[in-house]
């Protein structure tokens, strides 16, 4: 990952201001410790803190086309970037960085080539010719970008909310799979897959097909001249993401550089879920494995410096973005740049745990279709921005545009969880890889229940953080919550613990408004709180809210003297290690 920042149309066009912009850019430096670039163009300024992941010696951006008349900053990668080069022969490339081939694709194609795009990518390109500019956003939103307006007529761009919020009148979190054109004056949604009008599809499954393109999506993701790893927590995405890289490590580019074992990273309390199974993985698998430990009160004290970096309060996000923090943190003091990790399967393949109680099919599908246009907003942000933090870059394969196609035009009838049938939450992505000849995985792993992250870690995390903020708000503070904090009220103590820190370091309207809200349930939608009525007395994000459900759920009594309806404890189960084959 790296770090852009671009403004248009300054009126103030000086030594002032290119010293701010500067100023601002550092901001983003955790995006990209190992180089800053800047180009003005009269009132025009496009700077880069760069990640270097590919061609570190000759890849620092701004970068150009032949005769500098077109300017790109790019914070991403271009998985796809050999084929399209290719289709530029007549180019001439001055650099080995993939993201080149977006300044000679604006060249050849004008603003209609996007799509072409196979990556996740945020970036600006600049026409020096008309003063024209364009920004753009990957297909789900992978990389993070804001745009923003300044009271002297000027247009910013920013990966981080931090570089644009003091200087902008209002800004937003830029729509994924969008365009900007400064010609056109707004935003054009550039990504049209069929699935996005949440229209019900009727393909049958095919679990061969849908095997071989999320091998394919992992594979194209070893591109890296540094070294990498994943991110196992031994749950079932993260174990089917470090399988299919290990077995095709040999043949990946990388494995000359790097060597034929795959490093695998997993962070937890001591004795938590995560840290027995991905053990039990990495021996599997062959890994060279690397298990971080930390305390609740360590998590705690990150938790200013965690906010100020993930910008959101969204309480999910805050709970399991702390540990994944932690890890990068650790992850980097390795040597280590990239990681690949699980995040989009179960927003494709319907496996948080409140999908058990999806009515039918056509709702099951609208569900999912609405979780992944949210992706930006929570999994794709924790993903990036706390492991940039650091310096580290997380890719993620299940967000591949090919194998979203594939796994989204399958009849969502195969996905409904069927006790009856034997089918638990993303049955179809298990059996796919359910292959007794060549194993992908042990048995009783693939087939583990859905543990969210924050949970996974160790349950007493999440109970932690609850005591931690009855202790810091008062009864009266949250009785009064509505005035103080009218939009996204929080309704519970830690909610409000949270957004008191995310207040102190973004103050304006504009920034709480890039954070979404409403009711919650084990990850749901509002929507689906209306899948089982008992849910709407326990709206809290963690899988243990999903009564009836989990293994290791909430108790069903609800705290009134903390006004807080979501701090029940889990029930006390003795050896709980995985219930996947008999939730019903």
């Amino acid at each position: 990952m790296c770090g852009i920042l671009a403004v248009f149309g300054c009126a103030e066009n000086s030594q002032a201001k290119r010293s701010r912009i500067i100023e601002l850019s550092r901001r983003l430096r955790h995006r990209g410790p190992d180089w800053s670039g800047l180009h003005c163009h009269g009132d025009c300024y496009l700077a880069h803190q760069r990640l270097a992941i590919v061609d570190p010696t000759s890849g620092d951006q701004p970068l150009y086309n032949e005769d500098k008349t077109v300017i790109v900053t790019v914070n991403g990668e271009i998985y796809n970037h050999k084929q399209l080069r290719e289709k530029l022969k007549s180019h001439q490339f001055r650099t080995g960085s993939d993201c080149e081939v977006i300044a000679h694709l604006y060249e050849e194609y004008g603003e209609n080539f996007v799509d072409m795009l196979d990556g996740m990518f945020s970036f600006v390109l600049l026409d020096t010719r008309d003063k024209s500019f364009i920004a753009a956003r990957d297909a789900i939103g992978i990389t993070p970008l804001y745009m923003g307006w300044g009271l002297d007529g000027s247009v910013w761009f920013a990966s981080e909310m931090k570089a644009l919020s003091d200087d902008c009148e209002r800004f937003m979190s830029f729509l994924p799979g969008h365009i900007y054109s400064s010609k056109q004056g707004g935003l054009k949604r550039w990504y049209n897959p069929p699935w996005y009008l949440e229209n019900v599809p009727s393909t049958p499954y095919d679990p061969i097909l849908l095997r071989e393109a999320f091998e394919k999506a992992v594979t194209k993701r070893l591109m890296t001249d540094v070294p990498f790893g994943v991110l196992l927590s031994g749950g079932l995405d993260s174990s089917l993401v470090a399988s299919v890289a290990s077995r095709h490590m040999a043949e990946s580019e990388a494995a000359c550089q790097w060597g034929s074992q795959l490093h695998t990273f997993c962070i937890g309390l001591k004795g938590s879920p995560d840290l027995k199974a991905a053990r039990e993985v990495a021996d599997y698998l062959g890994t060279r494995h690397h298990e971080f430990y930390f305390t609740v009160q360590e998590g705690i004290d990150a938790l200013e410096e965690v906010i100020y970096h993930i910008e959101t309060y969204d309480v999910t996000t805050v709970r399991a973005s702390t540990p994944m923090f932690l890890m990068s943190r650790k992850i980097k003091s390795l040597g280590v740049k990239m990681v690949l990790s699980g995040e989009g399967s179960d927003e494709i393949f319907g496996g948080y745990l409140y999908f058990h109680k999806a009515p039918n099919k056509e709702e099951f599908h609208r569900e999912t279709c609405q979780k992944i246009k949210a992706l930006h907003l929570y999994d794709c942000l924790r993903a990036n921005k706390s492991t940039s933090a650091w310096g580290v870059e997380a890719r993620v394969p299940f967000l591949d545009k090919e194998f979203i196609n594939i796994a989204m035009s399958i009849d969502p009838e195969w996905k409904m969880v069927r006790p009856d049938l034997g089918r638990i939450e993303k049955w179809i992505l298990r059996n796919a890889f359910d292959d007794e000849q060549n194993p992908y995985l042990p048995k009783h792993i693939l087939y583990r229940q859905k543990e969210q992250f924050s949970d996974g870690v160790g349950y007493s995390w999440i109970d932690g953080l609850k005591d931690h903020a009855n202790n810091q708000v008062t009864d009266a503070m949250l009785m009064h919550a509505n005035f103080i904090y009218p939009e996204n009220t929080p309704v519970t103590k830690e909610a409000y613990y949270y957004r008191a820190i995310f207040e102190k370091f973004f103050p304006k309207n504009a920034a709480r408004s890039t954070v979404p809200g409403g009711p919650s349930v084990a990850c749901s939608t509002a929507k689906a709180v209306e899948w089982d009525a008992s849910w709407s007395k326990h709206l809290d994000p963690s899988g243990r809210a999903a009564l009836g459900v989990h293994a290791a759920a909430y108790e069903e009594e609800v705290d009134v003297k903390n006004a807080n309806p979501i701090n029940g404890s889990p029930q006390k189960l003795e050896g709980f290690v995985d219930k996947a084959t008999t939730v019903v």
